[in-house]
């Protein structure tokens, strides 16, 4: 599934190795990193005077320094004063999109062509590998179409850099409830949507074999969106369009990401088995409480309030109060974690700037958790939403190489996660300190 880079690029990952992004040279058989702590994410402390052995893509030791043999020939990296843990994860992503304060939504789909949507998913993903995030889900292109399938064949044959990706490829959405328009536009106009439009169950059938079959990992439904009367949100699919919708996902071995808003419409996308719910600011007591017996996992997307709420609502932060929208997203986070709600980091990147994904889990412990949990939340809750909690998400014999490095100590204070200093993917070094 996922491959070390070709020796053809060795003259790229040169050239990349000239600005600290990559190491370019022949990768030795054997790293041993030798950090201040080590956070394994399989307990809740950061172990001091611990190493962490690598050979080729994958993990082979870990554990105090005079435990650990080190083998003949061993590249020794040393991380004085940094705490090395997993690589981080953001479950709710979309590298085809751009801060709506650079450029609205609308004006993205509309008039950049998906050639140069998809330059600049290149370009985010790359940050976002720099940022020692090393795995996402994408949750939509938003009008880019199929493109993010090509994204992820190019980082997995190491044309270029960037974390693992789980794609939705295009959302399903219910037809005339997405955008652009039709509200606000001439009646006239024939607009490229954001996502799939759809109506009634043969159509819906349709999208989600055609999106299984082009390649998408995950399939991701509007459960409810912006189409109520003067635009509110109310549910756009019926119960059983949505019953028809897992069900045909499932059976193709593909699970259903939900995007919901209000109580209602969490409600039938968790009755109908999705896997995941995104968002749930307007979440009771009562729908979380079915999400934690049905399993679905909550992913908050609370920096998505922020910034939603600084482009267009007023909000300065540490200068203004948070708005009655990011009290709702923080009412919505302590509700889950009341219920004993599966919550991983997704954080809607996109909507603000890729690279900067450290936010979600800044306000995840702003909004209830601790830093321990917030930390737990991007690496080993993330991996078994995405079902590989063997081999992602943790520092553990066995699990792929992929992990970073931070100076001081992110289990007690997370916002050092703003200066990653060392990434590695797959085992092989992205960046390391100067």
């Amino acid at each position: 599934m996922h491959h070390r880079p070709r020796p053809w690029l060795s003259g790229l990952l040169a050239a990349l190795a000239l600005s600290g992004a990559v190491q370019a040279d022949t990768v030795p058989a054997a790293y041993l990193l030798k950090p201040a702590a080590v956070f394994t994410a399989s307990d809740t402390v950061a172990h001091p005077g611990w190493e962490v052995l690598v050979e080729g893509e994958r993990i082979v030791a870990v554990g105090p320094a005079d435990k650990l043999t080190e083998p003949p020939g061993a590249h020794i990296v040393e991380l004085p004063g940094m705490t090395l843990l997993p690589g981080l994860m953001d479950l709710h992503s979309h590298l085809f999109l751009h801060p709506y304060n650079e450029t609205l939504w609308n004006d993205q789909v509309l008039k950049e062509p998906e050639a140069y949507r998809t330059i600049e998913a290149v370009r985010h993903a790359q940050a976002t590998l720099m940022a020692g995030f090393t795995t996402l889900r994408d949750l939509g292109t938003e009008g880019a179409g199929y493109a993010d399938l090509s994204v992820k064949r190019a980082i997995e044959e190491g044309m270029i850099p960037g974390p693992r990706l789980w794609v939705a490829t295009r959302a399903i959405v219910a037809s005339s409830c997405y955008g652009p328009g039709p509200r606000g536009f001439r009646d006239d106009l024939d607009l490229p949507q954001g996502g799939e439009a759809v109506s009634g169950v043969p159509e819906i059938l349709a999208a989600v074999r055609e999106q299984a079959g082009h390649g998408a990992d995950w399939i991701k439904v509007y459960a409810d969106y912006r189409c109520g009367p003067n635009g509110s949100v109310v549910p756009t699919f019926t119960q059983e369009e949505l019953n028809a919708l897992v069900e045909a996902a499932h059976s193709l071995g593909r699970p259903v990401s939900a995007h919901a808003f209000t109580p209602e419409g969490m409600r039938r996308a968790v009755l109908a088995g999705v896997d995941s719910i995104e968002h749930g600011f307007e979440g009771t007591a009562e729908v979380f409480k079915l999400m934690a017996e049905h399993h679905v996992a909550y992913l908050p997307t609370l920096t998505a309030e922020e910034a939603y709420s600084q482009y267009f609502q007023g909000y300065v932060p540490g200068k203004t109060p948070p708005t009655q929208a990011m009290e709702d997203a923080h009412r919505a986070l302590t509700l889950a974690l009341k219920a004993g709600v599966t919550v991983g980091c997704g954080s809607d990147v996109g909507v603000y700037a890729h690279g900067t994904n450290y936010r979600e889990i800044e306000w995840l412990v702003r909004d209830g958790m601790t830093p321990v949990q917030a930390l737990l939340a991007a690496t080993t809750v993330d991996a078994r939403i995405l079902g590989h909690e063997s081999d992602l998400g943790r520092i553990a014999t066995g699990a792929y190489a992929d992990l970073v490095a931070v100076p001081g100590d992110p289990t007690v204070d997370v916002s050092v996660l703003e200066h990653v200093a060392f990434v590695m993917k797959d085992g092989v070094i992205y960046k390391q300190p100067q």
